[in-house]
Order: structure tokens, then C-alpha cells, then sequence
């Protein structure tokens, strides 16, 4: 396990906490997509440069990189060995990113490009309420196909006891 994606149903599922988490495991570099995403000022970085940095943390030898963003998983994941797939229950997602919007009031986190200060706003919730059931389904279909196509580890952590315990027994 050297080059690994972490992966997840919604925002707010645990992606970046466990990619750190996993990262000081394994003694290897964690790259958070919504970090090379975001410009300051929440402005979209164009989805050429975005695929240009991410070729640059896929050369190396070893990288965990964390964050869904569909429009370049293809890529990511013909370099990946490991897929690390998060799942927890609608509520458990929502409760997280209204908390995690509390906690960085007015900050930014270290897994978000600087000059993003934490937010939620509406439409953010309601894409999280209306893709949540849409995502489940597609990561399930998408990881099926996978293990038949791909000679990649794919591992489906369905509840916080699953998440933890594959951290405990690394």
C-alpha cells in the first residue's frame, strides 16, 4: 500500500481526518484534492491545472490523496494500488460539516487551500442532502466494476467501527 485514494459518499464522511490518520500510519505524504481545488476566495481552479498538479503527486512513489472530485477519479485511480472508501449515514455527514463549520468559524482548515475559510451555506447543504443516495449507489457499482477491471485493493469501511478498526490493525 503506497499510493492510495481515499474516498467517501459526502462531504463531511471523514475523508481528510482519516487520510491524515492513515498518513501518519504509513509514514506517507497526504495530498487533499480540495486543497489543489480551491484558490483563495473559493474560486475554482480550472480543471486543466487541477489534473496538472494531481499528474505531479501521481509520479511519485508513494502518495495518499483524499477527495472524490469525479471528474479526474479515471486518472487517479490507474495510479492508485489502494482505495480506501468511507460510508457513514446521512445524518453522521450533515452533523460533521455543520460541526466542523462551528469549530473553523472565520478559519480555514489545513486540509483547504488557503484563503477558504470555513462555510456552509444552502446550496452546499442541499447538494450534500441530494447527492448523498445517488453517490452511494455509484461508489458501490464504480468499486464493483473496479475489482473486476483493476488490480487495486479496495476497501469499503461502512460504519465508524469498521473505520477504526482498519486503522487499529494496519
Amino acid at each position: 500500500m503506497k499510493r492510495v485514494l481515499v474516498m467517501g459518499v459526502s462531504p463531511g464522511v471523514g475523508k481528510s481526518t482519516f487520510a491524515k490518520k492513515l498518513g501518519r500510519k504509513l509514514d506517507i505524504e497526504v495530498y487533499h484534492l480540495d486543497s489543489l481545488y480551491w484558490q483563495p476566495g473559493w474560486i475554482e481552479r480550472d480543471s486543466d491545472n487541477f489534473r496538472e498538479l494531481q499528474e505531479h503527486i501521481v509520479r511519485k512513489d508513494s502518495w495518499i490523496i483524499d477527495g472524490n472530485y469525479s471528474n479526474s477519479y479515471d486518472f487517479r485511480v490507474k495510479h492508485a494500488d489502494t482505495i480506501i472508501y468511507l460510508e457513514l449515514p446521512l445524518i453522521v455527514c450533515l452533523y460533521r460539516v455543520i460541526k466542523r463549520r462551528i469549530i473553523y468559524a472565520g478559519k480555514t482548515r489545513e486540509d483547504m487551500a488557503k484563503g477558504c475559510p470555513e462555510k456552509v451555506d444552502w446550496p452546499f447543504l442541499a447538494f450534500i442532502l441530494t447527492t448523498y443516495r445517488k453517490r452511494q449507489k455509484e461508489m458501490k457499482n464504480r468499486f464493483e466494476k473496479l475489482r473486476n477491471e483493476e488490480d487495486c485493493k479496495i476497501f469499503m469501511l461502512m460504519n465508524k467501527k469498521d473505520i477504526d478498526g482498519y486503522l487499529q490493525n494496519l
